[in-house]
């Protein structure tokens, strides 16, 4: 199993949501970020307070969670 050690869940902090280092930034943010053609530079423009890491991360736990099995037949 991965370690995601920069996503974080707190019930206070975005009702839970994944979020990045106990920030306001939700991972789904950034992901539809990525998905929607920005570049690590121009989500690092947004977010300041986001490391390059921060953003390889968010991506590695949205590729986690899609792994799946399909059994065909």
């Amino acid at each position: 199993m991965e370690t995601f050690d920069r996503i974080t869940f707190d019930p206070q902090i975005m009702g839970g949501r994944a979020c990045i280092r106990g920030m306001r930034i939700p991972v789904s943010v950034i992901v539809g970020q990525i998905a929607h053609g920005a570049t690590f530079e121009e989500i690092l423009a947004d977010y300041p307070d986001l490391e390059p890491e921060d953003i390889r991360q968010a991506i590695g736990y949205a590729a986690w969670l899609t792994q799946e099995e399909v059994h065909i037949g």
